[in-house]
């Protein structure tokens, strides 16, 4: 672990109140959070061969060449916070793609994200961006369209995003009942957490790095972890050692692991419990939208995940949250109007496994 670690105020002072910076549109957040802790560390990477040729120091930076220089590469980079008085328990929040860990810490029109809301319950939350994205984009090979003749660009596509992600079907309208905050301002924020890859994008590279990253809350926290993953985030939790993962929470995650693979035979074997959550429009999505099968896929694999993995002495739970009553969410739930009425979904089901 490359640890550096920032602690609010004098080392003699216990805990500080905190407020959350991101939450200060959010009138409701009155109650201010006690923290203990937080700081940022990084996990996991390499560092780079020496380019050829001897540093030379009078140069320094203004050597084009940089001969004999290196680069840390390739590593993840966590923000964390411990609560005074918590219960113990650490929380690690993995985002999905093309997001940084900033979807975890508020919501497009404010309010108090999952990260505060666990926070509150006790949890320490530790709040991780993959590499080669956001604060750990550092990346030895540049990712490059080959169809991008003037060199690397982001690729657009915000309205494509939003279709997909079941927001709406066309940007800005939202699908009727829809749990995603209105209007404009929210609409931009949203966008605004889209954020490139820097490299391309490595499964195993990233399930090693995040499987160094709960070692590293281990040794911080003595406990093994609550693993939150998003989207593309859940392909990178199946690829994480099941080591020191106390218990899984896929939001919709980009399918489970095939059943008799080695990915879901590691898990079986640990007795790693799981919850599956899934928004609205799915099974009930327009038909003319190919995104809508694709969804349709997601969630009737993790089904038979779940059924197989308790079969085999596993405990998987897969919530379609229309068959709970509750509606309107699209793939971003943890960002949306009843944010914090599925966070306490999500307490009450750890409760149940004793976190």
């Amino acid at each position: 672990m490359k640890k550096q670690t920032f602690i609010i105020g004098a080392l003699a002072l216990a805990a500080i109140i905190f407020t959350s910076c991101c939450n200060q549109k959010d009138e409701t957040a009155t109650a201010g959070l006690v923290i203990e802790k937080q700081g940022v560390f990084s996990s996991g990477g390499r560092v780079t061969d020496p380019i050829p040729g001897d540093y030379d120091p009078t140069q320094n930076w203004m050597d084009p060449t940089r001969k004999g220089t290196t680069t840390h590469v390739d590593h993840a980079n966590t923000f964390y916070q411990v609560p005074a008085g918590g219960n113990g328990n650490p929380v690690v929040f993995l985002h999905g793609y093309g997001q940084t860990r900033t979807g975890w810490q508020s919501t497009p029109d404010g309010r108090e994200g999952w990260a505060d809301l666990f926070l509150r319950k006790g949890y320490s939350t530790f709040l991780v961006d993959q590499p080669r994205r956001g604060a750990a984009a550092a990346t030895e090979m540049i990712v490059n369209d080959p169809g991008d003749v003037d060199g690397p660009r982001f690729k657009v596509g915000e309205q494509a995003w939003y279709t997909h992600f079941r927001i709406g079907r066309v940007a800005p309208e939202r699908y009727e009942g829809s749990q995603f905050p209105e209007g404009a301002e929210a609409q931009t924020q949203f966008f605004c957490q889209m954020t490139p890859n820097t490299g391309n994008y490595d499964e195993a590279l990233f399930g090693s790095v995040l499987s160094d990253v709960l070692a590293d809350v281990q040794k911080m926290t003595g406990k093994k972890s609550v693993y939150v993953t998003h989207s593309q985030g859940g392909r990178v939790g199946w690829a994480t050692d099941a080591t020191n993962i106390a218990a899984i929470v896929a939001v919709e995650p980009g399918f489970a692991p095939m059943v008799g693979s080695p990915e879901y035979q590691k898990f079986v074997e640990a007795k790693v419990p799981m919850l599956f959550l899934f928004g609205d429009n799915i099974m009930n999505g327009p038909e003319d939208i190919q995104s809508t099968g694709f969804w349709q896929m997601v969630l009737n694999q993790c089904r038979d995940f779940a059924e197989h993995y308790n079969q085999d002495g596993g405990d998987a739970t897969v919530i379609y949250l229309p068959d709970q009553g509750i509606h309107g969410n699209s793939h971003f739930l943890f960002q949306e109007k009843n944010n914090a009425e599925l966070a306490d979904l999500v307490f009450e089901w750890l409760k149940t496994k004793g976190l």
